[in-house]
């Protein structure tokens, strides 16, 4: 009898309108996340950018806003798609722009709080409120619709993640752990909370694992962590590890998938993101 063999499924892309729509999507959220950092005035650079118009005081950390707000475009495209019940759970400290910006693009945030519209005065209005006394804080506070995790003590993100999975086994949970934060005693610990994970009553938890390469203070200790070692660096917790790596933004947004660990990149200069499945062994098709 002959011996058939099979061939590796080729890697599909989004199709071009879908793809051009999500990076425009993806780019405003990331223009949304700057802005409230940065600006204080002139929200639309509709004149040249001037002194006067940048923050005093700059707070919030940009470098995990553009990795939370692809994460969240592909969640919402996958959600639409499939019909899914997903939470987005946001761990970086510092890292709110992004949830807040997608937020705000959506339009609930302004449906909660009227006075940031979205026009040019809302959008001004929304922009200097962010970090400023009695405004909006720089973690996902609990003035953040839909917020059950603010973020502002780092390392507790996953277990309120699988807190938030537990009996609920309809329900997928997006847990964006920052690579600073991922040094933290709890979070450490927290990633063996899969042991206690029920495939039949309880949902699944997705940890996302975001290495930029830098942290408040210094670069992390997971700066130039590869997939090819993350099971030397991570506790063996009966999971599988995917990871991406985005390099060209409109590529980075195309081609996204999981590559296996063996197809690590060569760099770590551009943002790599380690997904961590964390369904227990036989619920892969979860």
């Amino acid at each position: 009898m002959a011996e058939t063999t099979s061939r590796p499924t080729p890697p599909q892309t989004l199709d071009p309108d879908t793809l051009r729509n999500m990076d425009r999507y993806w780019r405003a959220c990331n223009y949304l996340s700057a802005g409230m950092i940065y600006l204080r005035d002139n929200p639309l650079l509709r004149e040249p950018l001037k002194p006067e118009h940048i923050k005093n005081r700059l707070l919030g950390h940009w470098g995990s806003d553009p990795g939370q707000s692809f994460l969240l475009v592909h969640l919402n495209r996958l959600i639409k798609k499939l019909d899914l019940n997903v939470i987005f759970i946001s761990g970086p400290g510092h890292g709110a722009p992004a949830t807040l910006a997608n937020c705000y693009l959506e339009g609930h945030y302004s449906e909660i709080y009227p006075d940031r519209s979205e026009d040019e005065a809302g959008m001004r209005r929304f922009f200097r409120q962010f970090s400023f006394p009695g405004g909006i804080g720089s973690h996902c506070t609990p003035e953040t619709p839909g917020s059950i995790h603010e973020g502002g003590e780092l390392g507790y993100s996953l277990s309120h993640g699988y807190g938030a999975a537990f009996d609920n086994p309809n329900l997928i949970v997006a847990v964006m752990v920052g690579d600073g934060e991922a040094e933290t005693g709890p979070l450490a610990t927290s990633w063996h909370s899969n042991k206690f994970l029920n495939p039949i009553r309880d949902g699944a938890v997705l940890p996302v694992l975001h290495l930029n390469g830098y942290k408040i203070a210094t670069r992390p200790c997971s700066r130039g962590f590869h997939a090819k070692n993350s099971k030397r660096c991570l506790p063996d917790t009966d999971t599988s590890r995917i990871s991406s790596k985005a390099t060209i933004p409109r590529s980075c947004i195309s081609r996204w998938r999981p590559r296996s660990n063996s197809a690590s990149a060569k760099s770590a200069r551009s943002s790599n993101m380690h997904a961590i499945t964390t369904t227990r062994r036989g619920r892969a098709g979860r």
